[in-house]
């Protein structure tokens, strides 16, 4: 009986100590199920659920390529506006806002991934467009140097915040209703040695949240750099 106790308690901590995603990062990295920080609003675009048909295929024949200019280096990235077409037109309509600029990667851990998008450098958190519909069904994989959506508990939950995986995450796919995932829409194509690097950065907790740079990361501009 002792033993049975003993291996079901250490199954439950095993699971509770799993890191998730959330859209504003107030919450601590034990909770596999957070609540949001705010309600959440009804989504404004919707898409059906779809596959595509070769998983491994990440980026798009036609799409466009952003340049994110960032404090530690140069970062470019192609979006796959086909497999991830809401979320890629959403992500675009920040950029052309230049809501982005003067934005810092406020949640850095190695070997997982870096996040930013919504803050300010005095860590001040950016008011949003409504959020979107999840499209992590699209066949995309959290593979390193994607660019994926990031999210509260609620899958249609994404606006502006984003992560780039530091390696292969498998464990954020989609795998059916019950695991919603997290959205691909795009991959690094140029840069994956700033994102190594801004991964290493040392971190610490600041204003209640948890793995923020000591130096901030600063994402000086996204723009379009080229379609094709």
């Amino acid at each position: 009986m002792i033993c049975r106790l003993w291996f079901s308690t250490l199954l439950t901590m095993l699971v509770v100590t799993t890191v998730t995603l959330i859209d504003g990062c107030d919450k601590k990295e034990s909770e596999i199920s957070p609540v949001p920080a705010q309600p959440q609003v009804q989504a404004v675009e919707k898409v059906e659920e779809r596959t595509v048909s070769k998983e491994s295929k990440q980026v798009a024949k036609e799409s466009k390529k952003v340049k994110l200019e960032t404090s530690m280096g140069e970062i470019v990235i192609e979006l796959n506006e086909e497999a991830a077409p809401v979320t890629v037109k959403n992500f675009l309509r920040y950029v052309e806002e230049g809501f982005f600029d003067g934005t810092i990667f406020h949640r850095v851990i190695p070997d997982f991934m870096i996040q930013g998008g919504g803050f300010t450098v005095d860590m001040t958190k950016k008011q949003t467009h409504p959020p979107i519909v999840n499209e992590a069904s699209n066949g995309l994989k959290n593979a390193r140097g994607t660019i994926t959506m990031a999210r509260t508990n609620n899958p249609d939950s994404a606006t502006a915040q984003f992560f780039i995986n530091h390696k292969n995450n498998d464990f954020l796919n989609y795998a059916g209703p019950g695991k919603p995932g997290y959205a691909v829409f795009g991959k690094v194509t140029e840069g994956m040695e700033t994102v190594d690097k801004i991964a290493a950065v040392k971190t610490a907790t600041r204003m209640g949240m948890r793995d923020v740079p000591v130096e901030p990361v600063v994402i000086k501009s996204v723009q379009v750099v080229s379609s094709r």
